[in-house]
């Protein structure tokens, strides 16, 4: 979600005339997008702050801009700690990056944070801002924004707001314009999307609308999206297993553009420990889901997010998520330490804190098993044929090319022309280790159609 509206914000500022540049020397405005998940962004963005008081106070029409989660959560504390910041606003004021920008050359520094997303164009229809994408053939698209969760852990419902869908109709004219400049991958966002379309049939219903008797869920927004021409890959993040319905497992099974992953965060795996995290689901519900979702869907990769050290975690919890980890025999995981979010209920548990030292072993621990699974699954994999899509040129080696598979799995392969990024190719797997695949090169099956080349680009 912070990706796209990074993305958002340079289209933004595209449109009002300025150009992206990778040499901060050249630079008029530099805007840092943040995330506030964990507490190393907060060190990250006050000390990248204080190296670039320098850059700003040598040109006066220079000009910075602090965005997103953190800027939402510390408010004024950002202007307080870097008063050369030109601009700060939130996480539910995007759309307004180049309007506060020209409001500051004029009357000073601003900052602008709004309390909840205002439900107006920006909220309900996106798609109105311009975006200037990372890829040409794979596009974000937003359908819902908030969570309405309680995770003790957990600042997204802070910074992020309640929980508001898109309109059904809105999200498929957004997908079918996409699809018709060329994109061939969907990726669908929300903080929790398989909660997608609750507050639009709460809303009729409060408005005595018996026109909409159903909510459009998510399981139907999936068969909807992935039916729209052009579309060869749905991806979609992320769902919370508390919400996980056998109809969004069936509609990934029956609609054949939807890709065979499913990131499905365990957090931890001992029932104390998610009940303290206020997570409405035991270990036994999430392993008897997983097990119907392997079962539903062939050659399905699932991924996982972790915590190591939640507060009151005991030796015996942990050893449960290590096992409970062995046996879910996950693809990849993100595993996290536990860091303390001022707001959130789990940074008042400071009592219950477990040691650092302690939360550094048991990391390392999990880490072993965790990728003990991984090295399985994609050794299991080799000798097979895959499908990939062209991301470019590998980074360690340039004769090589990076495509990505239904599974999300990275493969390498070499090639004797440079594939443009977005074709689509068949590739027999002949190595394997933990991050990636190692392929060979068999037939190109699709070339990518899109108008024009969209370059990278970052805030």
């Amino acid at each position: 979600m912070n990706e796209h509206d990074s993305e958002r914000i340079a289209g933004l500022l595209e449109q009002d005339g300025l150009e992206p540049t990778d040499d901060e020397a050249k630079a008029d405005v530099i805007v840092i997008n943040t995330c506030c998940i964990r507490e190393n962004a907060d060190k990250k963005l006050y000390g990248t702050l204080g190296t670039m008081k320098t850059w700003r106070d040598a040109d006066p029409n220079r000009q910075i801009v602090v965005a997103g989660c953190l800027a939402q959560k510390d408010r004024e504390l950002v202007r307080q700690r870097a008063p050369w910041v030109d601009v700060v606003l939130g996480t539910h004021n995007v759309h307004r990056t180049t309007e506060l920008l020209n409001q500051a050359r004029t009357t000073g520094a601003i900052t602008e944070i709004l309390d909840e997303a205002i439900v107006d164009d920006y909220a309900l229809f996106p798609s109105a801002l311009p975006v200037r994408r990372e890829t040409s053939y794979r596009s974000w698209v937003t359908i819902q924004i908030g969570c309405d969760n309680t995770c003790a852990y957990c600042i997204v419902p802070a910074v992020r707001g309640r929980e508001i869908s898109r309109p059904f109709d809105n999200i498929l004219d957004e997908v079918s314009a996409l699809a018709a400049s060329g994109v061939t991958e969907i990726f669908l966002l929300g903080q929790n999307v398989n909660s997608y379309g609750r507050d639009l049939s709460l809303a009729s219903r409060r408005a005595g609308d018996e026109s909409v008797r159903v909510a459009p869920q998510f399981a139907a927004l999936l068969r909807a999206v992935g039916a729209i021409p052009g579309v060869q890959r749905v991806r979609y993040m992320s769902p919370h297993p508390k919400d996980m319905r056998e109809d969004t497992l069936l509609a990934m099974h029956e609609t054949t553009s939807v890709c065979e992953h499913l990131h499905y965060p365990l957090q931890a795996g001992s029932d104390t420990v998610l009940a303290a995290m206020h997570r409405g689901y035991t270990v036994q519900r999430y392993l008897d889901r997983l097990v119907e979702a392997r079962r539903t869907i062939a050659d399905l990769a699932v991924t996982t997010d972790l915590i190591v050290g939640f507060p009151g975690e005991t030796e015996a919890d942990f050893v449960q998520t290590m096992e409970v980890a062995a046996t879910a025999e996950f693809d990849s995981a993100y595993l996290f330490i536990f860091s303390p979010r001022e707001g959130t209920a789990a940074a008042a548990m400071t009592d219950k804190f477990c040691d650092p030292g302690v939360m550094s072993e048991r990391y390392n621990r999990l880490k072993v098993v965790l990728d003990h699974s991984a090295v399985l699954k994609h050794r299991a994999r080799i000798g097979r044929i895959e499908e990939v899509v062209v991301e470019g040129s590998s980074r360690k080696n340039p004769d090589h090319l990076t495509g990505r598979t239904r599974q999300n799995k990275l493969v390498h392969f070499p090639s004797p022309e440079k594939l443009r990024v977005g074709t689509y190719a068949r590739v027999e797997i002949i190595d394997a280790a933990r991050f990636h695949l190692a392929g060979r090169l068999l037939e190109v099956t699709a070339l990518p159609t899109h108008r024009t080349r969209l370059a990278v680009t970052s805030a």
